[in-house]
């Protein structure tokens, strides 16, 4: 994994604000589009190699599952900050269709990272 991709991953997962969610393939797309490469495995291990210093709990599968090994701790994090859920038991998922969020530019990755864009 280089540094360039593993830099662009994580620039995205703090820009997803709180009480939305996110996708390993969305992720994917738009830093494919940027460097020319990668796909949701990718982004999968990034995530697990280098995620704990983002909100880690706000990615999830395109089923809005959150990462098996650590879901209870994820639907935790995620109901404390009013995303919406399939249900209030530990099997729930996010509700991606009221809880998806897409970068919508670079200016939602420059306020991430402090630069408050332009």
């Amino acid at each position: 994994m280089d540094e360039e991709y593993l830099e662009a991953v994580l620039d995205l997962v703090e820009a997803v604000p709180p009480g939305r969610a996110t996708t390993y393939g969305a992720l994917a797309e738009v830093v494919r589009e940027r460097l020319g490469r990668g796909g949701p495995r990718s982004v999968g291990r990034v995530m697990a190699l280098a995620g704990g210093a983002v909100p880690w709990w706000r990615v999830v599968n395109a089923a809005g599952a959150p990462p098996a090994s650590h879901r209870a701790e994820a639907l935790r994090r995620l109901r404390a900050e009013g995303c919406p859920l399939t249900g209030p038991d530990d099997d729930a998922r996010v509700a991606l269709r009221r809880a998806f969020w897409w970068p919508g530019d670079a200016a939602d990755v420059s306020a991430a990272r402090g630069g408050g864009g332009s």
